[in-house]
């Protein structure tokens, strides 16, 4: 059975199975330990604590030392140990710097790779990346157990029975980033549905702590080799949130969907409020662990063809005739190189020309409110005609909000007129369609005046309501 539209709700309280492992080992080892009085001790039933003893002790004369000088030898002697610590932290930051490095020799060029420092980590056998689900062994449950720990903490509007029941799942398999010797720093928690070459991610989430180390990156690309080695799956499709959108843009994640929905329509979860993504993977001659290195050398190879075609790559003296005469206009035949790279007035017009319209910026942002309102969720992609069989019967200009951010993005609206028109088809298509009782109807109404409030507010644009 399909969840459908899921209604998310934060839960406060937390049982003993929410707290991490090392978080549990610690409460445990302060429980055994003795309470130990701090203020004082006692030995043989005396309190020690006032006790003073008098000896016949003879006193040496000491030699004197000047305080001040004392002062300086002993501050003296606490910087060195001060520049000592930098000058070791430094060579430490240097050294680990430098393991990062890679130079590639490329028809003569070197070109640096700089390594993500898990990939170090993972070199030197700190840290390793395993793929686990729930077969009963010790091992294996107690890394779902630290997965199921992270994901509640890191998706804290996901209900914690449900993590609980999908990563302990055994339908579901997990891929965890686990630091030696059994600390889970983060995973993916993932559905295979081999028949239909495709795998669903149902978690992914980085500790908190253990964040900016390229962990969430180096993560998915052993994942995408492990899927592509071990199964026929093709393409992952995910739910992200908005915080989550951006990561999986750059893991390759696209939201256009061109996986046939008959594929995977009733088989995967559907979250309200996420966006749907999806990722093709690339042929099995190519290593996504390689990704970076493979790019850089693309770009090499780029820059070689480039240089063999132009002279973009020479370098050439300035102008000196700036240096005495700063007011004076050039003919652009008078640059040296401009000319020759294929520079023309008409280009220069063309650069001069706005890439968008005038009215983008306030379409762009008041439409991006709209998006947001509450009310908007109606309106967010096209209605199914699956689900609502005579709708385009009914509606024969149908529009909705995810094709109006689509003709935004390619710079189809002209003129405001042309985006207060589809905005407004919206509306008038929702109230033609459902009765005045209805909860589409009441959302149809308030997004309207939404929109028409913040179009009055605007100096510039106020009048088109007019």
């Amino acid at each position: 059975m399909v969840d459908r539209k899921r209604t998310i709700r934060v839960e406060d309280d937390e049982d003993e199975d929410d707290v991490p492992l090392n978080k549990k080992m610690k409460l445990e080892s302060k429980e055994n330990t003795p309470l130990v009085k701090e203020e004082e001790e006692e030995v043989s039933g005396v309190k020690t604590e006032n006790l003073s003893v008098k000896e016949d002790v003879k006193e040496e004369p000491m030699e004197e030392v000047n305080g001040e000088q004392a002062n300086n030898e002993e501050a003296n002697d606490e910087d060195d140990d001060d520049d000592d610590d930098d000058d070791d932290g430094e060579d430490e930051e240097a050294e680990e710097e430098q393991k990062r490095i890679t130079n590639f020799n490329f028809d003569g060029e070197i070109y640096t790779f700089k390594e993500r420092p898990s990939v170090i980590e993972e070199k030197e056998g700190k840290i390793e990346f395993r793929v686990v689900n729930n077969d009963n062994t010790k091992d294996s449950l107690i890394v779902l157990t630290g997965l199921k720990n992270i994901f509640q903490k890191q998706l804290p509007k996901m209900p914690r029975e449900y993590i609980s029941r999908l990563v302990y799942d055994r339908s579901h398999l997990s891929m965890a980033v686990v630091r030696k010797p059994l600390t889970v720093v983060g995973g993916i928690t993932y559905r295979p549905f081999n028949n239909r070459e495709f795998a669903e991610i149902v978690f992914c989430a980085i500790s908190s702590t253990e964040q900016v180390r390229g962990y969430g990156a180096h993560l998915m690309n052993h994942l995408k080799d492990y899927v592509r080695a071990t199964s026929p799956i093709k393409y992952f499709l995910t739910y992200a949130d908005n915080y989550a959108i951006g990561y999986f843009k750059k893991q390759g994640f696209t939201k256009e969907i061109t996986l046939d929905k008959s594929v995977w329509m009733g088989y995967i979860k559907d979250y309200e409020g996420g966006t749907l993504m999806q990722c093709s993977m690339l042929p099995s001659i190519l290593r996504y662990l390689d990704s970076g290195k493979i790019l850089l050398l693309q770009k090499a190879a780029i820059e070689r063809k480039i240089r063999s075609r132009s002279k973009s790559n020479v370098v050439r003296p300035g102008l000196q005739i700036f240096k005495t005469n700063k007011n004076v206009t050039l003919d652009y035949k008078d640059i040296p190189g401009l000319a020759e790279a294929g520079w023309s007035e008409e280009m220069d017009k063309l650069a001069q020309k706005p890439k968008r319209g005038p009215h983008y910026n306030f379409m762009v942002t008041l439409f991006s409110e709209m998006q947001n309102h509450p009310s908007a969720w109606p309106f967010a992609v096209p209605v199914n005609k699956d689900e609502v069989p005579d709708y385009y019967d009914v509606i024969k200009e149908p529009m909705d909000l995810s094709t109006m951010e689509q003709k935004l993005e390619n710079d189809k609206y002209e003129s405001f007129e042309q985006f207060l028109y589809d905005a407004r088809l919206i509306f008038k298509n929702c109230r033609s369609y459902n009765s005045e009782s209805t909860t589409y109807y009441k959302n149809a109404n308030k997004l309207e005046k939404f929109m028409n409030n913040k179009i009055k507010d605007s100096a510039e644009y106020s009048h088109f309501l007019e």
